[in-house]
């Protein structure tokens, strides 16, 4: 009993002085809730079939990616815990002076822990709960649903896995402590406080010299992922950069430990200005431990920063494209005029396409018994053409050479699509595309993917002519026309021929297309109509034909559940990494603070007064927050663009409006952190 009472005692100390680390199991557990309670928060919303599948998947990668963020929380409560136990080291001196046994030791710490434990997912989970109830209306937002029928929701399934998996840690923890009390010797104990890290001059040279490798290290790992990117032709190869990276990384901090000690030394009226030496002094001498945990946080940092930009920038963007690249309810699409060697050269087709490619689209959806005038409207119908004598390699001219030295991946063996001007015009007019006009001898390229466009512009500016059946075409315009004939939840056309209507004939034949809007103004007719249309594939002719079909409404929910899902998990990764670093960060500070109570006291006995000695805390606390977070800003200006450049078929639209969410989410959280260590370091050396 007096045991448990004296647990209580140091639990409400710990407490007092340790507040930040309370907050952050608080905040873990109402977070590991919140993200494995979004199934049972979106039970109640009126969403269509496709957007529930959409979302039971999303839900089931979160939980998945709920195991991994288990072991770093798990990491952080017992790198939490090993600060905890060094502060109280002359504590336990004490005890074992006194006569307490190791046993008794170990069961107090246990009891505190035990404490600790239900205590913080008691609040933890009371809080989830309540911001649970947020989320729904994000999550309803996001996903556009009906939440008419919002009720408040407890999940029972996100409670029992908090409970497990931080039931789990706790018992890591207990082990964890034990172990500590039964290696540790009383002598250590007693005096750990009065033993400091011998601070090292490190060669100022050597210094240098791993600075300057370093850079130049990291500089290469950067241009590889930048500039150097389409050298990159296997995801394997990636390794390299993130290695060199993450060693630069250290070897940066390694060595600007010591050259910054060395260069502010011999700045006298820097050095002997105010606390400016015992500020420098403090940071020097937890060089040794430092660095490491200085690389391990800022290479969190970065993964924080990219993860939140590039889920944020993919769902504004594919929102935003979707107003432009789905601008009608239904397009379909059918191969036409199918041969033997055509389906033999194909992944695509098969033998029993052949007969139903030699009828239109209508006659096909009439014998699955779907009547195309009952249902759609603004109907427009065109072919696109394809032949074997004209390659991309053709088409981009001389350009082909170099093409193949800085694009080593491209097929350039692809066949070209060609479409008659007029037919681009009536499907460029209902699509709210610019039309085209052409002279006999000329012809455009309509593109709209990023990525390919600088490869048509060069063979563009290249006056690159194209024979086609005969004739020789030259380009009308030395760039690419903005433009798409295929809908889509993201730019995706590499390149489309619009060329004179004499140019092409029947030979050449390859894809058929419909495109339309439906009769139904309504959303519910609109719906009511898709399903009906949807359903044709349960037909059964569709053995025999070869359609796709792509709706507005099946786009927009995909799209809307992807960049969602991204979303999501970018939250749930991003928020748990800047918290988990600023934590670490935040004991770690605080540790030192208390460990370093005597100096601020002897301070204050040679004469300096509080404002000077607040202002040297605020110093130290500032520059162990902001080094790893300065670095982590640069390594993520490239792995933005290195991001960019993998997701660029989203679109890039929206990044600004993501980066600044980011910096937001960085200056609520980090920013948060820093300040309430600085206020309790504070409260940790006022003299009492």
């Amino acid at each position: 009993m007096n045991l448990f009472k004296l647990s209580i005692q140091n639990s409400k100390k710990s407490f007092k002085d340790y507040a930040i680390y309370f907050f952050t199991l608080i905040l873990g557990v109402a977070i590991f809730y919140v993200f494995n309670a979004l199934d049972s928060q979106t039970v109640m919303m009126n969403v269509s079939s496709s957007t529930k599948e959409i979302i039971t998947l999303m839900t089931n990668i979160l939980s998945g990616v709920s195991v991994f963020v288990s072991f770093i929380l798990g990491f952080l409560i017992i790198y939490a815990s090993r600060f905890l136990m060094k502060r109280r080291n002359k504590e336990f001196g004490i005890y074992l002076l006194l006569g307490m046994s190791k046993r008794k030791i170990a069961c107090i710490l246990f009891l505190e822990t035990l404490c600790i434990g239900i205590l913080s997912l008691g609040i933890g989970l009371l809080l989830g709960v309540i911001l649970s109830q947020f989320m729904s209306v994000l999550v309803a937002n996001m996903f556009e649903a009906d939440l008419t029928r919002f009720t408040f929701v407890f999940s029972s399934v996100a409670c029992i896995k908090t409970m497990f998996y931080f039931g789990i840690m706790y018992v890591l923890v207990m082990l964890f402590n034990t172990v500590i009390i039964g290696k540790c010797k009383l002598i250590d104990l007693l005096h750990a406080s009065k033993k400091t890290e011998k601070v090292k001059l490190k060669n100022p040279i050597l210094c240098i010299f791993i600075f300057v490798v370093s850079s130049c290290v990291l500089g290469y790992a950067y241009y590889t992922v930048t500039g150097g990117v389409e050298q990159i032709q296997d995801a394997s190869e990636i390794f390299t950069p993130i290695v060199l990276g993450v060693l630069s990384t250290f070897f940066l901090f390694w060595s600007l430990s010591g050259m910054l000690l060395k260069i502010v030394m011999n700045r006298k009226k820097i050095y002997y200005k105010g606390l400016n030496s015992f500020t420098l002094k403090q940071v020097s001498s937890k060089v040794n431990t430092t660095v490491f945990s200085m690389t391990i946080i800022c290479l969190m940092l970065f993964i924080t920063i990219c993860v939140l930009s590039s889920a944020l920038s993919i769902k504004n963007s594919m929102t935003y494209n979707l107003k432009t690249l789905a601008p009608i309810d239904v397009e379909i699409k059918k191969p036409i005029d199918l041969t033997e060697k055509r389906v033999n050269d194909s992944w695509e087709y098969e033998s029993r396409m052949i007969e139903d490619s030699k009828i239109s689209i209508q006659e096909s959806l009439a014998k699955m018994d779907f009547d195309v005038s009952a249902y759609f409207t603004d109907i427009v119908t065109f072919i696109t053409y394809e032949t074997d004598l004209l390659l991309l390699k053709d088409t981009i001219g001389t350009y082909y050479e170099e093409a193949k030295k800085k694009y080593p991946y491209l097929r350039y063996e692809t066949k070209e699509e060609f479409i008659k001007v007029s037919d681009y015009n009536k499907a460029a007019k209902l699509l709210g595309l610019e039309e085209i006009s052409l002279k006999e001898n000329e012809y455009a390229i309509v593109a709209n993917y990023d990525g390919w466009i600088p490869i048509r512009n060069a063979g563009l500016k290249e006056n690159t002519p194209v024979t086609l059946l005969g004739r020789t075409y030259y380009p009308k315009y030395q760039e690419c026309i903005n433009g798409f004939i295929e809908m889509s939840g993201n730019a995706a056309n590499m390149g489309l021929f619009v060329v004179p209507d004499m140019a092409l004939d029947e030979s050449i034949r390859a894809n058929a297309y419909l495109l339309a809007n439906y009769k139904e103004k309504t959303e519910e007719g609109k719906r009511k109509v898709e399903e009906i249309f949807l359903n044709i594939e349960k037909h059964p002719y569709m053995e025999k034909a070869s359609i796709e079909a792509r709706t507005k409404i099946y786009l927009y929910e995909a799209s809307i559940g992807l960049g969602a899902m991204a979303t999501f998990i970018g939250l749930y990764l991003g928020i748990i990494f800047l918290m988990s670093s600023a934590a670490v960060l935040a004991l770690k500070e605080l540790s030192e603070s208390s460990d370093n109570k005597e100096r601020y006291k002897m301070l204050r006995k040679i004469g300096a007064d509080e404002k000077l000695i607040e202002k040297a805390l605020f110093r130290q606390i500032a520059i162990f927050f902001l080094f790893p977070l300065l670095l982590a800003i640069i390594h993520s200006i490239f792995g933005i663009l290195f991001c960019n450049y993998i997701l660029e078929a989203f679109g890039n639209e929206k990044l600004l409006e993501s980066i600044l969410m980011t910096a937001l989410f960085l200056i609520l959280i980090y920013g948060g952190y820093f300040l309430l260590t600085y206020l309790c370091s504070k409260n940790i050396i006022k003299e009492k």
